[in-house]
């Protein structure tokens, strides 16, 4: 067993379990308890550690990336909820902030390289996140990039970041990290610029949404009023949240409506990062280090 994924939702639990026993992601432990209760003797023996870990995101974009399952690394996308636009907005005082116990752990192991992820609205998680890792010791490096520029149908903008322990080299300010359309991840250098910043080259989105979208007329008729635009021969929707997302095709269902136990796939979906941008930021970390 090399991996530990701690996730204390029951159904999201199992779902961990079963893409093990389908290897699709790194074989390990699940350990049901809240952040709160894992103590730093828990984690001993695990070449890898996930925590917050939904459905198995991070260990799935290691492997995309060519990351080993046995090379070490821990990630944690902590809840959203508290900094989320869609939320209550409580920020620090929401009690489903959990950075600090994420950060308890870092400070008590040090593993050598932590990858994260926020939404992108929690820039104040994002200061504080790398106030703590710096005084620890780490190096970090952070960006904004959305899904749809790893080639997801769906925007979804977050805050990516990965703090490393060993490469005390590494500067921790934007200017390290810079992200690029391109076909090849790789280094680049600014003329006259003696430090080589760190390039997270991704494909364009050409493509966003979900194949052939439904026309306006289609979407009005089955009683939307929200408003609709095109954009490269797709039409998207505004949402209540007030991203635009591209309208789904006929005879899909945004509800899954008949699905079996569908509210809690649906939750496991939502908190789900996407393993695409995730490998892509793994793959620069890798061409980087």
């Amino acid at each position: 067993m090399t991996a530990y994924y701690n996730e204390n939702n029951p159904f999201a639990a199992q779902w961990l379990r079963n893409l093990m026993i389908k290897n699709l992601i790194a074989p390990g432990d699940v350990d049901e308890r809240s952040i709160a209760n894992v103590q730093p003797d828990d984690l001993k023996g695990y070449a890898q550690c996930h925590f917050f870990a939904g459905i198995g995101g991070w260990s799935l974009a290691a492997r995309l990336a060519g990351w080993d399952d046995e090379r070490p690394l821990w990630t944690g996308s902590c809840p959203c909820q508290p900094f989320s636009v869609s939320g209550k907005r409580e920020g620090f005082d929401d009690p489903r902030h959990l950075w600090p116990e994420f950060k308890r752990l870092i400070a008590e192991r040090q593993p050598s390289v932590v990858f994260g992820e926020q939404s992108a609205a929690a820039a104040s998680w994002l200061a504080l996140v790398r106030s703590d890792l710096e005084a620890m010791g780490y190096a970090m490096g952070a960006i904004p990039m959305e899904a749809a520029s790893a080639g997801a149908d769906h925007f979804r903008d977050r805050y990516w970041f990965v703090a490393d322990y060993d490469n005390s080299e590494w500067r921790t300010d934007n200017s390290n990290w810079d992200i690029s359309v391109g076909e090849d991840a790789g280094r680049q250098k600014e003329a006259g610029d003696t430090a080589e910043r760190r390039s997270v080259f991704v494909e364009h989105a050409s493509r966003f949404g979900w194949g052939e979208g439904w026309t306006e007329h289609e979407f009005r008729s089955r009683g939307f009023t929200a408003p609709v635009a095109s954009f490269r021969g797709r039409q998207y929707v505004e949402c209540p949240d007030g991203k635009w997302r591209a309208l789904p095709p006929p005879r899909v269902r945004w509800l899954g409506n008949g699905i079996p136990a569908r509210v809690d796939k649906l939750r496991g979906l939502g908190n789900a990062i996407d393993p695409r941008p995730a490998a892509e930021i793994i793959k620069a970390y890798m061409a980087a280090a």
